[in-house]
Parts: C-alpha cells; structure tokens; sequence
C-alpha cells in the first residue's frame, strides 16, 4: 500500500513538473515571439489587420483623449481583429499616449498585442500660416518633428514597427504645406542611417505615406530623379488610394450604364462599389508599374483608403450621391477582400469618426469616414460584428456598443441614393 502511495506520488510529482516545464516553455516561446515580431511580419499578413487612428472625441485638438479613452478605444478595435495603428504626428500629445495606453494594456494582458506605424508630419516653410508658402523650401519645425519620432521609436520598440515620414506631404493637392520629393528623401535617409549605427532599431522599417501620384502612378510631372531615389531609399510604399473622392474629381468609372437602368437600385449600387475597388487597383497597380520601370522590387502597401458615411458637399445628395453608410459598407467588405487576398496591407481610413476635421460644418465628410460615430455607434460595414457579440462589455464614451439605424437596414436604405447615370455626368 505504501509503495503504491509512492509510486502515486511520484508520478503526480512528474506531471506537475512537466505541465510547469510545457506552461514554462509555452511562455517563453510566446514571449519570444512578442518579441521578435517586426514590420516585415506584419505587413501583409492578414492576421495583422490595420487600421488608421485617431483618438479625437471634441471639435478641437486641444482637448486631447485621456488614456483611459483610449484605452478603450484599443480594446474595441483589438476585439475586431486589429492589431496594427497608424498615427500621423508627433506634435501633439496623441501618438505617444496611444503607445502608453497600449503598454498599460500589454502590462494587464500579456496576450494583448498590438501595433503602430508612427508618422512625423513634414511641412514647407510657412505652412498653415498667413505668409506665402514655399513648397521648395522645409519648415523649420520639420527637424524637431523627426526627433521626437525617433525618440518615441526607441521608447517603444515593442510597440512602433514603422516610422512614416509625412502624411501626403508630396501630393500637390496638398496646397497648404506639401514639399519637394528631396525633403522627404532627405528624411528617409537621415532615418535610414541611424538604424545603420544602431540609433534606431534594425528592424524598424521607414517609409513616407502619400498618394498614388505621389509614388509615380499618376502624372509625368512627379517622375522626377529625388522620387526614384525615395523609391530605393524606402523599405516599402506606403500609397493612399481615394475612389471616394473621385466619384466627383474623377467620376468616369462612377457613372451608371445605360444598360444598367433597368436592374434594381441595389444591384446599381453594388456594381458601382465593384468599379470603385477597381478604380483603387488600377491606381494600386500604377505605383507598382512605376517602381518596376525603376528596377525596383519591393513592398507597396495602403496606407489610407476609406468611404464618408455623411457628406452635404460633392459627394451628397446634390453632387456624385457616393455618401452613404451602405455604400461605405459595400467598399469596406470589398477592400478588405481584396487586400487580404493579395497580401497587402490596408490601413483602412479610419476606426472612429473625427469632428475636429471640419469642425465647422458638422456634416463635412471628412469628420465621417470611421467605422464607428464618436460616441460609439457600429456603422453597417460593421454590423455582423455586433450581432457576434464581440463588444459585450466594451464601451465608448460610456456608452455600449450598439448598431446605427437601430440595425434596421431598411431605415439605413432609405438614405442611399443611386449614383448619376454616365450621361449625367457627362452633361456636367
């Protein structure tokens, strides 16, 4: 009886140990691969979906989202399958509190994994200013804005993956502040040589997020010698593609058939959407025809594309009719389809509306291009998350997270309209 009491005893003995020593072994691999995770694991790896984000509930910046909101926010869009962010400056407090609030969340969860692509804003000399700019010319404040980038990338090298140098900062849309390919290049390769010396870390990839043209896929007059040099000094293209603003710049592929006047107004709508994603890999497809008439080969990824829910401008009820939940839905699925098939990674524009954008025009599409209203409403490309109960117990701005129209789609169809006919838009 003893002897088998012992022999009992060791043998529990030896499960337990061999249960610590897998429990052991198991941590250790996950710490490992916490760890070791760079950009080139993420990008492009549908496990690893992105998204654009900013943390702004009220009309202005100034009013800066405490980390407990944010916090939040991170909960939620880590719920949704999230795992990668992007940031735009490091101006202002935001981009660093997100990076604090998502540590403290590693901190209480250490599955809790995500993120961040971090952007240095780059300006010309007098941007946002009442003095005459000058687009060949840098701002002086651009140095600083890339010194705070590197110092926030070497605090959390867990975190940050990719530093973007400038937000659509070479596009010539972009009257207000957009500089020469030269200044951004200069910065690539300012950043590019201090991971070579070890300031930053090897795995860090550097990039600039711009439009489609600004990478060579539109116009001749960008084909110039400092973007093919931007083009090599990058670890990959990050390009930004707007179907959604062309259903009014650029309406061609927008414009109903003629021989589709007789189909149901969905079936107008889903088949324009289709032209749409297509109209996106078309531009998606010229960045790419560009860097290899370069002989160049290497990532391009999309660092913004998105669909306005609300818009009383060029894209409402009075101009292209592209601007409705529905239609955001319908391009959402198709983009995220798309992308993740092919391997590219979409930082899809944006996780939450933002009012501060167009502060003074409430209906401004640009304050509507989230995923999710300011306090928190799921709109309809997110609808079936909400019926998978995913947000149980998560809240925005104290409230749960609930459907817009109340989840009725036939109240949410009763606010899209069909897009103009080709023959309208060519009257125009």
């Amino acid at each position: 009886m003893l002897k088998t009491r012992i022999l009992w005893i060791t043998a529990l003995l030896v499960f337990v140990l061999s249960c610590n020593d897998k429990k052991n072994k198991d941590l250790k691999s996950v710490t490992q691969i916490s760890k070791n995770v760079t950009a080139k694991d993420i990008l492009g790896n549908p496990k690893y979906m992105a998204i654009s984000y900013g943390g702004y509930r009220e009309k202005t910046r100034d009013i800066q989202p405490t980390i407990e909101e944010l916090k939040d926010d991170m909960k939620i869009l880590s719920a949704m399958g999230i795992k990668v962010l992007r940031t735009y400056n490091v101006q202002l407090p935001h981009a660093t509190n997100v990076l604090k609030a998502i540590r403290e969340l590693k901190k209480e969860n250490p599955d809790f994994e995500m993120y961040v692509m971090l952007g240095a804003w780059i300006d010309c000399l007098n941007a946002w200013t009442d003095k005459p700019v000058d687009h060949n010319v840098e701002s002086p404040n651009n140095k600083d804005e890339i010194a705070r980038a590197v110092a926030i990338a070497n605090q959390y090298p867990d975190i940050v993956k990719v530093l973007a140098v400038g937000n659509e900062a070479m596009v010539k849309w972009a009257t207000n502040y957009y500089v020469q390919p030269s200044v951004i290049l200069k910065w690539v390769t300012y950043l590019q040589d201090l991971k070579k010396s070890g300031k930053l870390p090897k795995d860090l990839w550097i990039t600039s997020s711009d439009d489609f043209a600004s990478w060579g896929g539109g116009e001749a007059s960008y084909h110039v010698e400092d973007l093919e040099k931007l083009v090599e000094a990058v670890d990959y293209i990050s390009m930004h593609t707007y179907p959604y603003h062309n259903t009014h710049y650029n309406p061609e592929f927008w414009g109903v058939p003629e021989a589709h006047a007789g189909m149901p107004d969905t079936t107008k709508i889903e088949m324009a959407m289709e032209r749409a994603l297509k109209f996106a890999q078309k531009q998606y497809d010229s960045v790419t025809n560009y860097m290899k008439s370069l002989g160049i080969n290497k990532p391009i990824h999309i660092g913004e594309t998105g669909w306005a829910s609300v818009s009383d401008g060029h894209y409402g009820d009075k101009g292209s009719r592209a601007t409705d939940e529905y239609k955001q839905g319908l391009y959402h699925r198709l983009m995220r389809d798309w992308t993740n098939k092919a391997g590219i990674s979409c930082f899809y524009f944006e996780a939450f509306n933002e009012q501060w954008k167009d502060a003074r025009n409430p209906k401004g599409s640009e304050n509507h291009f989230g995923l999710f209203t300011i306090d928190g409403e799921a709109k309809y490309p997110i609808w079936d998350l909400v019926d998978k109960g995913i947000f149980e117990g998560l809240t925005r701005n104290g409230n749960p997270i609930t459907k817009t129209y109340g989840g009725d789609k036939q109240e949410l169809l009763k606010d899209v309209l069909v897009p103009p006919s080709e023959e309208e838009i060519m009257s125009k």
